[in-house]
């Protein structure tokens, strides 16, 4: 990443670039143990060999196609019951980065895949420090599929792909771009105020299946239900017949 420069205040400024690592979020945890770091420090590499998704899963990405990094911020403003507010804005950030090349399908599967119709995009795998009830430090890895063009997985798609287009894009750009999407959440976020409810409701707007009956799996069990909110906890409220019931992550299954 020759010449890096994101047009943002903070984020990316301090920035750690690695031709191939195992995980960047592992990468920027032992940054975080040093206590030698940058607020908004990133870290990114071409090739990631051992990447993490949410529920344990690896994350497929081929060296030098696709956007692969982490994010060190000190979220010390946000207590640990209001941590789904991170999610929320990092989420919002890079919906609105993937609006610049997307008009349609695109969307947020709750916690934070991105979705593109039917088919994944990316994801985000955040991991907090807590220092009491508060968080100290967020690492937040971010895997977004750009230029590969062919998954083991029929279920995965890449902004190439999505866009039909017929030259790779530069992913050095795309990730200062990110940057500054991500950025401008972020700093709504930590302003507080009306910011929280309308970062909220621009969430459950972008949600995948919102509003929509569709089937779930818990447990091996097949059910039909309707997202219709999330909590301020981050739990899923669905509607399951006649009952409104609340969901923790992991508990249940999108049938795709």
């Amino acid at each position: 990443m020759h010449n890096f420069q994101p047009k943002t205040l903070f984020l990316g400024k301090n920035h750690i670039y690695l031709p191939s690592c195992h995980s960047t979020n592992d990468i920027a945890a032992e940054i975080i143990q040093t206590k030698r770091v940058f607020d908004g420090t990133i870290v990114i590499t071409s090739n990631q060999t051992a990447g993490r998704g949410q529920r344990g899963n690896t994350w497929e990405a081929l060296p030098n196609q696709n956007i692969t990094f982490s994010i060190i911020l000190k979220p010390d403003f946000l207590s640990v019951v209001h941590q789904f507010r991170l999610n929320i804005a990092v989420s919002l950030g890079i919906f609105e980065f993937l609006c610049k090349y997307l008009s349609n399908g695109l969307a947020i599967k709750w916690p934070n895949d991105i979705y593109v119709g039917n088919k994944k995009m990316g994801g985000v795998l955040i991991e907090n420090t807590l220092s009491g009830s508060r968080i100290a430090y967020s690492v937040i890895g971010i895997g977004l599929n750009i230029n590969q063009l062919s998954f083991s997985n029929e279920k995965a798609i890449s902004l190439r792909l999505a866009t039909q287009k017929q030259e790779d894009f530069e992913i050095q750009t795309l990730i200062e771009q990110l940057c500054g999407c991500i950025e401008k959440y972020y700093l709504q976020l930590k302003n507080g105020g009306a910011f929280i409810e309308t970062q909220k409701k621009k969430y459950i707007e972008r949600l995948f299946r919102v509003g929509e009956e569709h089937l779930y799996e818990k447990e091996e069990i097949i059910f039909k239900g309707k997202i219709v909110d999330v909590a301020d906890s981050g739990h899923l409220m669905m509607e399951v017949g006649q009952e409104l019931k609340k969901f923790e992550f992991k508990e249940i299954s999108f049938v795709i």
